[in-house]
């Protein structure tokens, strides 16, 4: 595979164009809107200046992984000549089978067709498929030219073949696949959004605050970041999201979203996209600050 595609230049999907173009891929960045492609590259460029001050990388090394990409504002002229591409688009469920029934028309026909959904089912998004035996999840992680894990989930018709492209190429990357089967939420969200969930309703019940709650898993359980922390760096709406797939799934109450969780979702505190969640996040700030909502 020598030619890849990623659809959305989000976070996730800027941070997956950064990761192919570093290992010397020719990488065709697709997004409707030109300001967000201009936004995606800017970005790019800034965090390849951070490797270069951690001494990561060279200037020589920027150039080349920058010149490796190009962008596209349209599905249907860019895909045709494609290997791989990787769907990174909004976790839409509706957005994200149109894009590969769209995907599945115009590129060739032996083109693997990834997605980096956190929760969305693999089996379902090949279905509207002519090809569910090339369709395979490849989740990366957040921040993606850092963290190491790829989830590579296998839906119920993917291929031997298609895995084992996946993962061979995913260590080609610098990363460490890890193949799972495709049940809602996968592996990584099946744990940590339930996690997360109780965090938040702990809050929710006044059990302790924010801060407390944070500090008990960071300082108790040794982990980098705390979940209402960690929650506000996914997003809330995506949190709430993933809740919902594996509530709809399993139809389990556990899995059920916390009234808070909804609440703020709801009234637009998504946490570190739109400044405020569990605590304030001021761009280029950081000193972590719990919500004046929060505050004791």
């Amino acid at each position: 595979m020598k030619n890849i595609a990623v659809i959305g230049s989000g976070t996730m999907g800027n941070g997956i164009a950064h990761v192919f173009a570093q290992s010397g891929y020719q990488v065709k960045l697709i997004d409707i809107s030109q300001n967000a492609l201009d936004k995606a590259l800017a970005t790019v460029t800034k965090n390849l200046d951070r490797q270069i001050k951690k001494e990561l990388i060279t200037e020589n090394d920027k150039q080349s992984t920058l010149s490796n990409i190009s962008t596209s504002t349209s599905i249907e002229t860019d895909v045709k000549e494609m290997d791989l591409v990787v769907e990174a688009a909004t976790e839409n469920v509706d957005l994200k089978l149109k894009i590969f029934r769209d995907l599945d028309k115009f590129c060739k026909e032996g083109a693997i067709l990834a997605t980096n959904t956190s929760s969305i089912s693999i089996t379902k998004i090949a279905a509207e498929t002519n090809r569910p035996d090339k369709i395979i999840g490849m989740h990366f992680m957040n921040p993606v030219p850092i963290m190491k894990l790829v989830e590579v989930i296998r839906g119920y018709a993917t291929s031997d073949e298609t895995t084992n492209l996946i993962m061979e190429l995913s260590e080609k990357l610098g990363k460490v696949p890890v193949e799972v089967n495709d049940y809602p939420g996968f592996i990584a969200n099946r744990i940590l959004m339930p996690m997360i969930n109780e965090a938040i309703y702990s809050l929710y019940e006044g059990v302790a605050g924010v801060y407390e709650i944070d500090t008990v898993m960071k300082l108790g359980m040794a982990h980098p970041m705390g979940p209402l922390q960690l929650a506000d760096f996914i997003g809330l709406d995506v949190c709430l999201s993933i809740l919902n797939v594996l509530h709809d799934g399993f139809g389990n109450p556990k899995y059920a979203p916390c009234p808070l969780l909804v609440n703020m979702v709801q009234a637009g505190y998504k946490g570190v996209k739109s400044g405020e969640g569990f605590y304030k996040h001021t761009p280029g700030s950081k000193e972590l600050v719990v919500s004046t909502r929060f505050q004791k």
